[in-house]
């Protein structure tokens, strides 16, 4: 019989060594390792959220519990100011805003500067009944906050209240013309004017900017009749006097 050959079987391994794995499948392992070393956008918003709780809680420990966002206090988390924007301003007249001066609790608390009407509520100690300062509270007392007369000049009428930033005139045998008396009266007459429209503005920020305080609408049918109101005489007496600016001069 002749020799049965036996026909040699092929292998996976060959003497050679072992058989190098597929391109495909070391890129894939390749990619994970990439992803493991990079930021994701979830470790980004991870990151930004630990922050702010971290300063969060910094600012409600350094304002002794007050406020999370370092005392700024955005108008629409006060339940006041959103409910007083959903109602719309409030437009009332002299009578009516005489109601709201803090004798009925349930009515809110305004107090008025050169027409616009600001709520302090909040305050009820200060400008409620008995308070020190309940006098502004129901009107308009812009007159009053510019002269600081608390008693005389509790008005909207501004008529003639530069006049306290006017000198006296206590100078007899001045040296000027007519005419130049005049310019120089109609230059400080500008410059009273500004003063009192400086001091209104500045106490209508006041109100405006306070964290307890907000905007709630406008007086109407506030014009004022009849003689300018007078000066009150502690202005009067703050009067610079034309002597005293002579002799500075």
């Amino acid at each position: 019989m002749s020799e049965l050959r036996q026909r040699p079987t092929a292998t996976s391994n060959s003497s050679n060594g072992p058989v190098k794995e597929p391109h495909s499948r070391q890129q894939s392992s390749n990619d994970e390792i990439d992803r493991d070393h990079g930021i994701s956008l979830l470790d980004i918003i991870r990151v930004i959220v630990t922050l702010l709780i971290a300063c969060g809680g910094l600012s409600y420990y350094m304002t002794s519990s007050e406020s999370v966002m370092w005392g700024y206090r955005p108008w629409y988390t006060r339940w006041p100011v959103v409910k007083q924007w959903v109602q719309g301003p409030v437009i009332l007249t002299p009578s009516q805003l005489s109601v709201y001066n803090g004798t009925d609790t349930n009515l809110p608390l305004y107090v008025a500067v050169n027409g616009t009407i600001f709520d302090v509520s909040e305050n009820r100690m200060i400008y409620g009944p008995g308070g020190s300062y309940n006098f502004f509270a129901g009107r308009d007392a812009t007159r009053a906050f510019v002269t600081g007369c608390f008693k005389e000049d509790l008005t909207a009428d501004m008529r003639g209240v530069e006049i306290m930033f006017l000198p006296v005139e206590d100078v007899e045998d001045e040296v000027m013309t007519s005419a130049q008396k005049k310019i120089r009266r109609e230059q400080e007459l500008r410059a009273a004017r500004a003063r009192v429209e400086g001091a209104v503005k500045r106490w209508t920020g006041f109100f405006a900017n306070h964290e307890k305080y907000f905007e709630a609408g406008r007086v109407v049918d506030g014009g004022v009749d009849g003689e300018p109101w007078p000066l009150c005489e502690s202005a009067q007496k703050q009067r610079p006097k034309r002597s005293a600016m002579v002799e500075q001069s």
